[in-house]
Formats: C-alpha cells, structure tokens, sequence
C-alpha cells in the first residue's frame, strides 16, 4: 500500500507512514516516553519509538497485550454483546480507545478507523490527560488519512 506524499513529490510506503506516526505521537503527546503501533491481524508490533531503550521482549510484550486488550476473548464477547443490546449492525469494533493509569504513567490505545492498527502511546502521568487524549487522537487521524 502506499499514498501521495504530502508534498506531491512523491509516493509514500505504508512502512514510512507507520514509522512517521510513531515518530509524530512522540514528538506531539506531551511528555511522551513512548509509542508504537501493532497489527491487529497479526498481534506483532509494527514501529516503536521510545525515549530509553527496551529490550525486545517488553515491547512485544506491550504488543502483545495491546492486542488482547481490544480482540481478546472475553473483550470481543463483551463487544458483540454491547453490539446486540444497541443494535449495532456494522463489523466495527465497539471499543476504539482504552486508557489505563500506573503510578507514574499514562498509557492510551487507540484503534484505527480501519480496524487493522492500534496504537498504544505512553506519557508521564504529570501531562494533562485531555492533551494526551486529544494528541493522540489527532496523529492517530493523520495516519488514517495518509492509509486511506
């Protein structure tokens, strides 16, 4: 897949939009230690960008987890019930974003329009909440337009 650079000077790989999204949610959730984007068909991580190095292991451990967390078995039970209750009838997923605290952290994970890529994005907690919110959700829309 590939899309018209920004510029009009060229063509764009799918590749090079991925590792310029993760690269985008670092530099625009404030106080973000950490980015990266899975694939949803698969559960591997796609592109990592992280203020310190981590082993191999966490992030596909983080990837891992990102994956369950939106088409695990009990989460996708929950959707379709949710789905059933409100008359939902598309094939999108019910649960686009989640948000989990730790002591010191704030992580976010959002699912693209496509369904196909969720990115999880990391900021110190003392951020605001809401811009972190709102940052992710915004680069997270310049990669699905650059997608689609």
């Amino acid at each position: 897949m590939t899309a018209v650079d920004d510029t009009g000077l060229g063509i764009r790989s799918t590749t090079q939009l991925i590792g310029d999204a993760v690269k985008q949610f670092r530099a625009q959730v404030p106080e973000c230690v950490g980015a990266g984007l899975v694939d949803m068909s698969t559960g591997m991580l796609l592109a990592a960008d992280t203020l310190d190095e981590h082993p191999g292991e966490v992030l596909d451990l983080l990837a891992a987890a990102t994956f369950d967390l939106f088409q695990g078995r009990n989460v996708v039970m929950i959707e379709d019930i949710f789905k059933a209750r409100y008359g939902v009838l598309d094939d999108r997923h019910y649960f686009q974003e989640f948000m989990a605290q730790s002591d010191s952290h704030v992580h976010v994970f959002l699912r693209s329009y496509n369904q196909d890529i969720a990115a999880v994005v990391v900021a110190r907690k003392t951020a605001n909440t809401g811009m972190i919110l709102t940052q992710s959700r915004l680069v997270m829309k310049q990669l699905d337009a650059g997608l689609n």
